[in-house]
């Protein structure tokens, strides 16, 4: 399995956590269909404000199911993305307190 994959594969696996807690992120969801794993989170990324799903996630307590943690939280991924796109994905889990 390519790292792209696993990738996809982890934020399929946010996506389901989430429908547990009530949460259902559908534009996430058409979007990781439409484009795949890694061209999602870069589109998601190359915006100034992070999606309101983020804020939902947090607001469940789930912000470790975020796509940003699951970047942040996973090395491996960080090669998928410019260094621009990870201090993004970290200032934004910053701002939410996910560093304690």
């Amino acid at each position: 399995m390519s790292l792209e994959d696993e990738l996809y594969d982890a934020l399929v696996g946010t996506i389901e956590t989430a429908k547990k807690s009530g949460y259902v992120p559908t534009y996430f969801t058409r979007m990781l269909e439409e484009y795949g794993g890694v061209e999602t989170a870069k589109r998601l990324l190359a915006t100034d404000e992070p999606q309101t799903g983020l804020f939902e996630l947090w607001e469940l307590g789930l912000l470790h199911e975020s796509m940003e943690a699951v970047i942040w939280d996973n090395p491996r991924f960080h090669r998928l993305f410019s260094t621009a796109e990870l201090e993004k994905v970290q200032r934004r889990l910053e701002e939410l307190h996910y560093f304690k």
